[in-house]
């Protein structure tokens, strides 16, 4: 269906920003063995160790220090960023046997604090043999951040119920987009996962040794694939959570995010229903959904505003996904819906409340995960090609069919300056991945697995969770991830584990 008054509409929007393309070359043969030519200095840096200035990380004797790193790494001799890194030191140094960096996924998310907060969910012995590295990635955080001019606080909306709240939403993409790259194009186009892996490499250098192991979630699972293909030969014990697909990075996986957040949606108004004499959504499951949609489209005839946020049908479907990917957040989703309704009923309401119950443990950076997922991968260009995939799955993805396949900045965005990286390696790797996990769908997790042609899947079975390396959710999988870190050993086949029994919410 053509929509020439959208495109003009968006055009128009972005007229003022000029991008100008900025190709990346082959980099110069080695000079120094295992060492891209020209980047001897950054390889051989020496690290400078300060207090962190970080509650968690201080707590947990962390030390922090800046790794300079190219900006462009086809021009080593121009412009350096700052990459800010932590370090928990290996509590035996006799049992000390490398680094382990991490990436908490987003992309956007800064990880300089995440080992501090990941380091319970290893056993002593792991905690014994490695250096724990966190990370603000290039651009984010503590690491030279992109600043978007347009402060907004996520770069993912949904498109509503018309083509006039999707139009309001490419139009806001658009601005979007040109607030980010205008100020400087340059550095805005170099902020990527493959810059990212190629920091990583400087880091491992930088502390003296030959490989890295790793630990990534989500988006961080891309960065460790990214890594394991540039960088084989440095790449030891990987373990990858909540796995994306190479080949579906990125659109692809936010429009499979449309089915299995419905499903997830499904789940919680079972839940819910059980609990109808506190919350009063309904009975049954599909009393509960109908509650959820009826609320969603009232939000759109009553949009409430306050303290910096915005209730109506473009951000709810983003709140209830917020809060789908771990059964633990059921009563804080309970509690976020019925903020909504009475919001949209003209009730008064605590909008900080409603803020803090929605705030995920990672803060994504709206800047920095816009730059990375555009400076990735090309994206389509057409609005109209993002309406007709939003009608075609209305009526089977009522609630996140219109945010899964929704346009974003990346629209708008100057072409990557390389293009994504093919992922097809024998690179050891373990894989994890829930079977109802609504951020990254599961079949990704087994196609990276097939892409990672010697790595082995473990999956955990029936439970609605994003992440499942963690402390309470299953002794199964956190004795494999452990036993991998402190042995080397793959198992032998791939396995399936169950969460503890006390997980799950009644």
């Amino acid at each position: 269906m053509p929509i020439p008054w959208i495109r003009s509409l968006v055009l128009g929007v972005i007229s003022a920003a000029t991008f100008a393309t900025l190709p990346m070359g082959p980099a110069s043969a080695a000079s120094v063995p295992d060492i891209p030519g020209g980047l001897e200095s950054f390889y051989h840096q020496q690290l400078d160790w300060k207090p962190c200035h970080d509650a968690l990380l201080d707590e947990a004797g962390a030390r922090c220090a800046g790794v300079v790193v190219p900006l462009d790494y086809s021009r080593p001799d121009s412009r350096t960023l700052t990459v800010a890194i932590s370090r928990i030191p290996a509590t035996d140094p006799d049992l000390r046997r490398g680094i382990m960096l991490s990436n908490p996924g987003g992309p956007g998310g800064p990880g300089l604090s995440m080992m501090a907060a990941l380091r319970d969910r290893f056993t002593p012995d792991v905690r014994a043999r490695y250096d724990l590295i966190g990370m603000d990635p290039r651009g984010i955080g503590r690491s030279d951040p992109v600043n978007c001019a347009l402060p907004l606080p996520t770069v993912l909306f949904s498109a509503g119920f018309d083509t006039f709240g999707y139009a309001r939403d490419a139009a806001l993409a658009a601005a979007f987009a040109a607030s980010c790259v205008a100020p400087d194009p340059e550095k805005a186009r170099h902020i990527t996962t493959r810059n990212t892996a190629r920091d990583m490499d400087v880091i491992r250098s930088a502390f003296g040794e030959g490989k890295i192991n790793y630990y990534g979630g989500s988006y961080g699972t891309y960065l460790g694939a990214v890594y394991t293909q540039m960088f084989p030969q440095h790449s030891d014990r990987i373990v990858l959570d909540s796995a994306i697909d190479p080949d579906r990075y990125w659109s692809g996986t936010y429009q499979d995010m449309g089915a299995i957040n419905e499903a997830g949606l499904d789940d919680w108004a079972t839940w819910a229903a059980r609990h109808d004499a506190d919350y009063h959504f309904g009975s049954t499951g599909p009393q509960v959904r109908a509650f959820v949609e009826d609320t969603i489209r009232r939000a759109a005839t009553h949009p409430v505003i306050g303290n910096g946020y915005l209730i109506d049908e473009h951000t709810v479907p983003v709140m209830l996904m917020a809060l789908l990917s771990n059964p633990q957040l059921n009563t804080n989703l309970a509690d976020v819906m019925r903020i909504v309704a009475d919001a949209v009923s003209g009730l008064p309401i605590d909008m900080e409340q409603l803020k803090t119950k929605i705030s995920g443990p990672v803060s994504l950076d709206a800047s920095g995960m816009a730059a990375v997922l555009c400076g990735d991968k090309a994206a389509p260009r057409d609005p109209a090609w993002y309406l007709r995939n939003i009608e075609s799955v209305r009526a089977t993805q009522p609630v996140f069919g219109a945010f899964a396949n929704n346009i974003t900045a990346c629209a708008f965005w100057p072409e990557p300056i390389e293009p994504p990286t093919v992922v097809h390696n024998p690179t050891p790797a373990l894989i994890l991945h829930a079977t109802r996990d609504t951020r990254v769908a599961y079949q990704q997790g087994v196609a990276l697995h097939q892409d990672l042609t010697a790595s082995r899947l473990v999956t955990l079975a029936d439970t609605r969770i994003h992440g499942i390396l963690r402390a309470d959710l299953s002794h199964c999988v956190n004795n494999i991830v452990n036993a991998y870190y402190r042995d080397g050993t793959l198992p032998s086949v791939d396995l399936t584990c169950q969460p503890d029994p006390n997980y799950l919410p009644d």
